[in-house]
């Protein structure tokens, strides 16, 4: 029988490692894996206590050869008994997944199924991301401060709302990777894909007046941050919490009324283009989608807005009450 090798902490970090060198994934992804590998340690090492004290002449210590697809599912019933949420859940099935793959991949005779294989996550309730309205988008970028942080905070929305980016990708830019002639940037998403994205011509403008207000601003002595389009105001490259502070802060001055955060922007990009073009593919290119059905969430908004003129507008949308 093939025996799969306990995931000691060795093994752990050999599988991390291989996720970190070879398939190149960021420091926060690597370290969900690491969290989603201990709670599988935790729930085996349960079993394990159980059966060591267990009065029942069958009981044997559990190992991961042992594990089946109905252990998977008992680990994840228990998960989700102790408050995991479903999308949780799926990310920590994943997780084992691969795991499991990888120890089969090491395997030199014939390869154990993996438990983890066919196990699904309780499906989680659809919520449709909250958007702007293009007059609640454009107020947001619309606000007078000629500080360099402000001149900066401008440029940034601008930025975040022209091409859809995400926080992490904005804040990852640096200079180089935009080309003022072609009105283009280079941008780095998930799994290190680099995409080329579009830049409207009011992002292009707050952005070439940013980048005079940043010559102002005294350098940080680090290397790695001397080539960050956006700075900090004490030089150092800008940080997705202070980007979720400051559009807060410029969401309330300007009196829009709704849970501000990044992502936002980056949902009424997806919206508003598709409700102008009509265009999935290239809504999915610019948000740089791997698959058609992460961007398809927009239709479902698209549907939602012509509702609304609909019901709005046409004499038969409702039924009114006959006048006396």
């Amino acid at each position: 029988m093939t025996v799969i090798r306990q995931p000691t902490e060795a093994s752990v970090e050999q599988y991390l490692a291989h996720l970190a060198h070879e398939r190149r994934l960021a420091a926060l992804t690597l370290k969900h894996y690491r969290r989603d590998l201990e709670l599988l340690l935790t729930q085996l090492s349960g079993d394990q206590l159980h059966a060591t004290t267990s009065t029942e002449t069958s009981a044997a210590v559990r190992t991961l050869a042992s594990l089946t697809q109905m252990d998977i599912r008992r680990y994840i019933a228990t998960l989700h008994a102790r408050g995991l949420g479903p999308k949780s859940l799926a990310r920590v099935l994943s997780g084992w997944r691969g795991y499991f793959e990888f120890m089969r991949s090491l395997s030199e005779e014939r390869a154990p199924i993996n438990p983890a294989a066919g196990v699904r996550a309780p499906k989680a309730a659809k919520r449709l991301p909250e958007t702007l309205s293009p007059d609640e988008a454009v107020r947001l970028v619309s606000f007078a401060d000629d500080s360099p942080e402000g001149v900066r905070d401008r440029a940034v929305f601008e930025l975040l709302y022209s091409c859809g980016l995400r926080v992490s990708e904005l804040t990852g830019l640096d200079i180089d990777a935009i080309d003022f002639s072609s009105g283009e940037a280079r941008v780095t998403g998930k799994g290190s894909k680099t995409r080329i994205v579009p830049i409207g011509r009011h992002a292009l403008t707050a952005l070439q007046h940013w980048l005079v207000a940043r010559a102002t601003i005294k350098k940080s002595a680090s290397n790695a941050d001397a080539h960050a389009l956006f700075l900090g105001m004490q030089g150092k490259r800008l940080s997705v919490r202070v980007v979720q502070l400051r559009i807060k802060h410029w969401a309330t001055v300007q009196g829009i009324n709704a849970e501000m955060h990044p992502h936002m922007l980056r949902h009424s990009f997806a919206s508003h283009v598709l409700q102008s073009s009509g265009d999935l593919r290239a809504v999915q290119e610019m948000l740089g989608h791997a698959s058609i059905a992460s961007t398809q969430v927009y239709t479902h908004l698209d549907f939602q807005h012509l509702a609304k003129i609909y019901d709005a507008a046409h004499p038969r949308a409702r039924n009114k009450p006959a006048k006396k």
